[in-house]
């Protein structure tokens, strides 16, 4: 396919449809420098946005925790991501919403008086990672680990949290592989570059405690169907040295979806049942 900026279509932004080509920001928008973003990635399933309230309202939290007011509510942002599908003429695809301090009055650290614009972009999009959704994907271990909640406004989906997930991600691909597994700053593990992590062991499900990343909807969405299925699922802080003792991972996400995992590092694991039985039932759960 084209480049991401030179495709046909319609982007929304500001409150209304553009040509993709001529979705553009200026130069100094303060976002570009100071990373003064937010956003949400989402799948739109036979037509229907999965949980498109739930990241609606987490894209206005994670503004709030940049002392950005997102001038749109829910209810506008629902119906922006309805309109700019229907305007691509889509059904199944992936959506990014961003808001961001524009260009304005400021130009430094500080620019409250700078707007806060929101764009909706949307494309068709397949497996995040390739065929690594059937037979497990590789993951490295990140040199860089996850910040203390003191450091950054972990509970927000910010741009700028992100700069050291691509950084890893691309070590990782470098290796031959997918994705790379990161710690937190205490040392335990924490989650990918893009999505949460699972394991299984004894037919039960270990996932990180998200006191320092985010909790992603998807991961609270998988947690929920674990409990529904009477699988006992402990979130909790995971040691390094514990990972060896794994027999199943399987990683969440909006755009991972519920991907296998079949290495990290020097650890093994098995496409098992459960891990099977929980990507299959949630393909089901978001086409219901």
């Amino acid at each position: 396919m084209a480049g991401y900026d030179d495709r046909d279509g319609f982007i929304w932004m500001d409150g209304e449809l553009v040509n993709w080509r001529d979705a553009k920001v200026h130069f100094l928008t303060h976002a570009l420098h100071y990373a003064s973003a937010v956003f949400e990635g989402e799948r739109c399933y036979n037509g229907k946005i999965f949980k498109s309230t739930e990241h609606s309202e987490r894209l206005i939290r994670s503004g709030k925790l940049l002392d950005m007011d997102i001038p749109y509510t829910v209810e506008q942002i629902n119906a922006a991501k309805a309109e700019v599908i229907k305007a691509n003429g889509l059904t199944d695809c992936y959506i990014r919403a961003i808001a961001f301090r524009g260009a304005g009055e400021e130009m430094g650290v500080a620019a409250l008086g700078n707007p806060v614009r929101l764009g909706i972009a949307v494309w068709s999009w397949g497996a995040y990672y390739g065929d690594a959704k059937f037979k497990g994907a590789k993951l490295d271990i990140s040199k860089w680990k996850r910040p203390s909640p003191e450091t950054i406004p972990s509970e927000a989906k910010a741009a700028g949290l992100y700069m050291i997930c691509t950084m890893s991600k691309h070590a990782a691909m470098a290796k031959g592989c997918s994705d790379a597994m990161m710690y937190d700053y205490r040392g335990y593990v924490a989650e990918a570059t893009g999505a949460n992590i699972f394991f299984v062991k004894d037919g039960e499900v270990h996932t990180p405690k998200a006191d320092c990343f985010l909790n992603g909807i998807t991961r609270q969405t998988v947690i929920g169907m674990l409990k529904d299925m009477n699988i006992t699922v402990h979130e909790r802080h995971i040691l390094p040295e514990e990972v060896e003792g794994f027999e199943q991972c399987w990683l969440t996400g909006t755009a991972a979806e519920v991907t296998p995992v079949g290495e990290i590092g020097p650890w093994r694991f098995e496409v098992g049942e459960l891990t099977k039985r929980v990507a299959t039932e949630y393909e089901k759960l978001v086409r219901a």
